[in-house]
């Protein structure tokens, strides 16, 4: 004969009022965890109760029901409930779902209390970032869910950014075949076939730390620290339809220029407009790179220039800078750390100081029509301009340019054309950009040519 089998019977659920209610001291929850009570008395004053409290009767010594209920599974909700009614957001006499066990059970609060804990299964993260991203396609913004779920607006981009990472990874991460560090890694950049292929790379070699999956998804990239991207600046590569490459979850140093061709193009560009400016200053050649070779002078005469003298009201600005800046340099000579908004003062006083001791020396224009300069960037991603170079063509019209003619000769030879023969002639300024000649020199060419 067929053994019955024993029907479960679950314990009936009511509502109780909050003032019959107190907290068990067989709750083994002691230690705090989660986010905080007052996060918890938000929510559930924003969305309500969602999981009822386990409760038990109090019985009196004489077995006699009290009418009170003790409360040995949910007392974060108890105490959450509780502060909701200490700010008078909630009354004494509201009704609390409950969940009613038998009183005199076999089984203890202390183990109703624990089999809560410890059976409830947390969101997998992947839920959780899946959740984070279906909120934001129904039009909830960054800063709607953060406050929800009591995170801040970084932690939601962070996990929006996982939940983009691709589908294929998300698949490998769910299954635990890579670890949470390893697809923070991935989600630095956004393409797919490039995250999943260097993926296969790395499962195969063995390579697969973090920092190598980073290393390999931005090594076509430039990183914003280079000299280059300085020079440019990240606003104007963007404005260009430059995409920048950041790590939400390591510091980046300013993310990653992932076009590289348009970089160059807006370095070049860039170069080509400062080289015109230094053109106007008379100079027969400009050679323009974002980086020359070491010793690119080699073999070159470098001329002598003189600093250029300040203009009275340049002294008077240039005095009172310096002044300012001793004068805070003074104050705070003996502190340990500098309040943020004279850090930034004394930046800007560097700056302008700068500028006054990095002026161009001034050159004899007799000499800058036979001599060229060099325009590049510097190691902090600035304009670095080296002037008064004369190559080595140029040295025979050079020295008889600046050999100082006689006196009555040069006087005859004036009296006889019936002008001034010393005035240098206007010269077009021959202007190489990465070894390639500018538009205005290839026409010159092309029309001599065509004369010829």
């Amino acid at each position: 004969m067929a053994k019955a089998v024993q029907k479960i019977k679950l314990s009936p659920s009511r509502d109780i009022p909050f003032n019959k209610l107190v907290l068990s001291q067989s709750n083994v929850r002691r230690t705090k965890a989660g986010i905080s009570i007052e996060d918890l008395a938000e929510d559930i004053g924003r969305r309500g109760l969602l999981q009822s409290l386990n409760v038990r009767p109090i019985l009196d010594a004489d077995g006699q029901d009290t009418g009170m209920f003790e409360v040995p599974a949910g007392g974060r909700r108890y105490r959450a409930l509780e502060l909701l009614v200490k700010q008078k957001r909630l009354a004494k006499t509201a009704p609390i779902p409950c969940i009613v066990s038998e009183a005199g059970s076999e089984i203890t609060a202390e183990e109703d209390s624990l089999a809560e804990n410890v059976h409830r299964v947390a969101l997998h993260p992947l839920d959780q970032f899946r959740a984070f991203q279906t909120l934001r396609e129904q039009r909830r913004s960054e800063e709607e869910i953060a406050a929800i779920f009591f995170v801040s607006v970084n932690v939601v981009k962070q996990r929006l950014r996982l939940a983009a990472v691709s589908p294929t990874l998300l698949d490998v991460y769910a299954d635990d075949g890579m670890s949470l560090e390893q697809l923070m890694a991935f989600s630095v950049t956004a393409e797919h076939a490039r995250q999943e292929q260097v993926w296969e790379s790395v499962n195969k070699s063995g390579y697969d730390e973090p920092y190598q999956i980073r290393r390999l998804l931005t090594e076509r990239a430039v990183r914003a620290s280079d000299k280059r991207a300085r020079f440019v600046g990240l606003p104007a590569y963007e404005a260009a339809g430059g995409n920048v490459l950041r790590d939400l979850f390591e510091e980046d140093g300013g993310g990653w220029l992932e076009d590289v061709a348009l970089l160059e193009r807006l370095v070049a560009d860039r170069l080509r407009t400062e080289a015109e400016a230094v053109a106007a200053e008379g100079w027969k050649w400009l050679d323009v790179a974002a980086s020359f070779p070491y010793a690119h002078d080699h073999g070159l005469r470098r001329l002598e220039g003189t600093p250029p003298d300040l203009t009275s009201e340049e002294q008077v600005s240039l005095d009172a800078l310096q002044a300012e800046y001793d004068e805070l340099q003074a104050k705070y000579e003996d502190a340990d750390e500098l309040p943020d908004e004279v850090d930034a003062r004394l930046g800007e006083l560097e700056e302008a100081l700068a500028a006054f001791e990095n002026r161009p020396d001034v050159f004899n224009p007799g000499e800058i029509v036979h001599a060229g300069a060099f325009v590049s960037i510097d190691g902090e991603g600035g304009l670095q301009v080296e002037r008064g170079y004369v190559r080595r063509e140029d040295e025979t019209a050079f020295v008889a340019a600046t050999i100082e003619p006689d006196s009555e000769a040069s006087a005859a030879t004036s009296d006889a054309d019936g002008g001034d023969q010393s005035a240098s002639p206007i010269q077009r300024t021959t202007i190489t950009v990465a070894g390639q000649a500018g538009a205005d020199e290839e026409e010159d060419d092309d029309a001599e040519k065509d004369d010829a």
